[in-house]
């Protein structure tokens, strides 16, 4: 069964008509805050609905055809919810063109009261559900372990999916390699040479998965939003299939979940021993990713973590 995406509309008349009906139309707009890379809006309709929309230059529409591609695959899985994917679309405007995507509006409730331990347990779901489940190519199959049926974003920055049978190559190829050649003007020749012995050496440091793992791929706390069902839903995702651990070190790398999570995760999807010695190495993609993003603050810790394994 391959995952079917929603559809993409030439202008945002025509979405929201083919949505809602012949009547339709916005009675209110309001601009909501978050987010450094989109606008976003809340969007009040004469039906009683209400949408969420993302907006980017016209340009930038692959930004949330990737996006829509993450959040089907997590959501073909079962195992946890995202929001409600309306539609993509892109609209010449009045004055200037841009992309958008459309999503049911999400009203936050209050967390139940195992809120991290359901999360911890759907989040194990996740990573254990099967990935040759989940294709989206013309022979309905996919080739390659690792990867995913196109390339996204992490962040601002493209990333890329491409297919491999291993995920220690995968990692060190699309991963880990990219983001060192974007960054090398920070580095200086003793630098290189332990990224070149660090990236000649990876399979001393890492493990090839059981199996492998659809990931959300950026999951720290602001990619988690609590639902109207009191459950955690997973929001812009960075989807591709790897190894567990990627989506378990970045939940620690900025400020980390309660214990209680960690505790049953664990339990529901038991770790290979030594991933504490490996956290960090995973770690040290969204690091580089925000050394490229940011700037020369995230220096500092890139250095770390290289001197850590070499």
């Amino acid at each position: 069964m391959k995952i079917t995406l929603p559809p993409h509309h030439t202008s945002l008349a025509q979405a929201l008509v083919s949505l809602f009906g012949n009547s339709v139309a916005i009675t209110q707009t309001d601009r909501l805050s978050g987010g450094d890379i989109n606008k976003a809006y809340g969007l009040t309709l004469n039906t009683g609905d209400h949408i969420f929309m993302k907006a980017n230059a016209k340009a930038n529409a692959d930004f949330f055809t990737a996006e829509v591609a993450g959040l089907s695959a997590i959501e073909f899985t079962g195992a946890i919810k995202t929001p409600e994917i309306l539609c993509t679309g892109t609209d010449d405007g009045e004055d200037i063109g841009y992309s958008f995507l459309l999503l049911k509006f999400i009203k936050s409730a209050k967390p139940k009261a195992d809120y991290w331990e359901t999360f911890a347990r759907e989040l194990a779901a996740l990573h254990q559900y099967d990935t040759k489940k989940i294709v989206n190519d013309d022979e309905g199959k996919a080739s390659g372990k690792f990867g995913f049926f196109q390339n996204n974003y992490i962040g601002s920055r493209s990333q890329n999916n491409s297919k491999a049978d291993s995920w220690i190559s995968f990692f060190r190829d699309c991963r880990l390699a990219p983001q060192f050649k974007a960054a090398d003007s920070y580095f200086t020749p003793e630098d290189r040479e332990k990224i070149t012995k660090l990236l000649d050496h990876l399979e001393d440091f890492l493990l090839e998965p059981a199996k492998p793992s659809l990931l959300h791929g950026d999951l720290w706390s602001g990619n988690v939003m609590c639902g109207p069902e009191g459950k955690a839903m997973l929001i812009d995702p960075a989807a591709y299939i790897g190894h567990a651990e990627v989506d378990l070190a970045m939940t620690e790398l900025f400020g980390g979940f309660p214990q209680q999570f960690y505790q049953v995760y664990r339990e529901a999807n038991p770790l290979e021993p030594g991933y504490e010695n490996r956290r960090d190495l995973y770690n040290l993609y969204q690091l580089l990713n925000h050394l490229n993003l940011f700037g020369p603050t995230y220096l500092a810790p890139v250095l770390s973590i290289i001197d850590e394994y070499v």
